[in-house]
């Protein structure tokens, strides 16, 4: 069975830094980011992109739909 490997995409100017997807995620991959958007807040990032395995749980508690989540086959899993 081929591994999945996700990327989550983040509209950082919509993110009000809520913290929900940041305790959805199971693989531990997203934080909030120390920088700001221009609304002043902080902001939802992958920290460990390595470990995402596109499950999309981040998306599915993002109340904002800030989050975008995409899922392809890890070539390098074989």
């Amino acid at each position: 069975m081929a591994k999945i490997k996700g990327t989550v995409v983040v509209d950082t100017e919509r993110c009000k830094g809520c913290n929900l997807c940041v305790v959805a995620c199971p693989s531990k991959v997203l934080t909030l980011s120390k920088q700001v958007n221009g609304k002043g807040y902080s902001y939802c990032t992958m920290a460990n992109p390595d470990d995402c395995v596109g499950c999309a749980s981040c998306a599915l508690v993002c109340p904002d739909s800030c989050l975008t989540v995409y899922r392809q086959k890890d070539p390098s899993a074989n």
